[in-house]
């Protein structure tokens, strides 16, 4: 089993980290954050390989946090974490950095235009997609609103389509079901396109920090209907598990979508072998 969407940060901040992304989103982490934690709730889940996402917030993180996952890429793959690199739309010398994380064996990139404050085809992330598909580098961004930042769109169905006609990238993954919180603009204009979903933060209850309030998305995910009828129309061959960890508890989302009436062979795709198909 194959989580395509967890993150992690370095031990000594991660539960500074957690504790502001809380704040912000309103709502429960269920790991510390760190390495240690994630490969505890793997194992708690029976999930044999995590896909690391870093978000670089600022282009000065890009090469210094690259380098360190280069760095630890050998050592966390033997324990189960498959780490990915970042970019940000301000980083001058993309199209080096990314050659060298393809050069280091890094498979992919993660690009958040929310925590980055710049929209999907915006030409500055445009010129990323377009050289890391290049590169042959996966790409997954998050798509849609963002829990905690929600007064604007950075990643609408309406920018992803423009990012398809005019780069298409080989191995585009859209986070959170293809848009999260706007469910109709997915099923109406981006289900069948070429582009895998990953079923991170998108499935059943929203878990709210019962402390804070004020987010007007906490009841945004699909239901059990919507999920699968979603999956369907857009096909098990191009849908990853993934849960956002350690936003989602690992354990009980491979219990979700366990518990769906989708066949084995289509949860056997989705739970794995899409994404092995990507990875190995």
């Amino acid at each position: 089993m194959i989580d395509f969407h967890t993150h992690t940060f370095p031990a000594a901040i991660s539960k500074k980290v957690l504790a502001k992304l809380s704040r912000l989103s309103h709502t429960e982490y269920f790991t510390d954050g760190s390495v240690e934690g994630l490969l505890a709730s793997m194992k708690n889940a029976s999930i044999s390989y995590s896909v690391n996402l870093p978000v670089m917030t600022s282009a000065e993180q890009v090469n210094k946090v690259n380098s360190a996952l280069i760095a630890e890429k050998d050592r966390l793959f033997q324990k189960g974490i498959l780490t990915f690199g970042g970019m940000h739309p301000d980083y001058e010398n993309y199209k080096k950095e990314l050659i060298r994380l393809r050069q280091n064996g890094i498979l992919g990139i993660k690009l958040h235009p929310a925590y980055q404050n710049t929209d999907l085809d915006d030409p500055k992330m445009m010129r990323i997609l377009d050289f890391a598909s290049e590169q042959g580098l996966i790409i997954l961004t998050h798509a849609g609103i963002d829990i905690g930042i929600y007064h604007h769109n950075y990643a609408s169905v309406r920018h992803i389509l423009k990012v398809i006609d005019e780069v298409r990238p080989e191995k585009l993954v859209l986070a959170h079901m293809g848009n999260w919180g706007l469910w109709e603009d997915v099923e109406r204009d981006l289900v069948g396109a070429d582009v895998y979903f990953d079923t991170a933060f998108a499935l059943g209850p929203v878990t709210p920090d019962s402390a804070k309030s004020g987010t007007p998305y906490l009841s945004s995910n699909l239901s059990r209907e919507d999920f699968v009828r979603i999956v369907r129309k857009h096909g098990t061959g191009k849908i990853l598990f993934a849960t956002d960890s350690p936003w989602e508890d690992q354990k009980d989302y491979v219990k979700r979508v366990e518990s769906l009436p989708l066949t084995a062979q289509e949860k056997e795709r989705i739970f794995s072998e899409n994404a092995k198909q990507l990875l190995f």
